[in-house]
């Protein structure tokens, strides 16, 4: 395998690496408030194109059967946002009468909060 062909076919950790160094350079330019605007960059518009471009390599058959997984689909929604808080707040409720520490218990409930 000639080098050129195996750049062709490394051609995703090369351009790591290649994005590393330029970093490594000059970070100014990925600092919060610098010309990338990360926190808008990052956060919305870099994310969203990961999960759209998964989304693209999904076979239409395999989407299709995977929707058809309602009752699934379902469960995991109730379990994760219903069920789950729930359980954490009863857990609280039962811990808040002990001595444990009333800031230690808002720190755990806080991250199971539905806004």
């Amino acid at each position: 395998m000639g080098l050129l062909e195996r750049l062709r076919k490394e051609w995703f950790i090369l351009g790591i690496v290649l994005v590393i160094a330029v970093a490594r350079l000059e970070p100014a330019v990925g600092v919060k408030g610098g010309p990338l605007k990360p926190e808008i960059t990052i956060t919305y518009i870099a994310v969203s194109a990961i999960f759209f471009n998964s989304g693209l390599s999904l076979k239409t058959e395999e989407l299709t059967n995977a929707l058809m997984h309602v009752k699934l689909h379902l469960f995991v929604q109730i379990f994760t946002l219903v069920f789950f808080p729930t359980a954490i707040w009863l857990f609280l409720q039962l811990l808040s009468i002990t001595p444990i520490n009333e800031w230690l218990l808002k720190g755990v409930e806080n991250p199971y909060q539905l806004r």
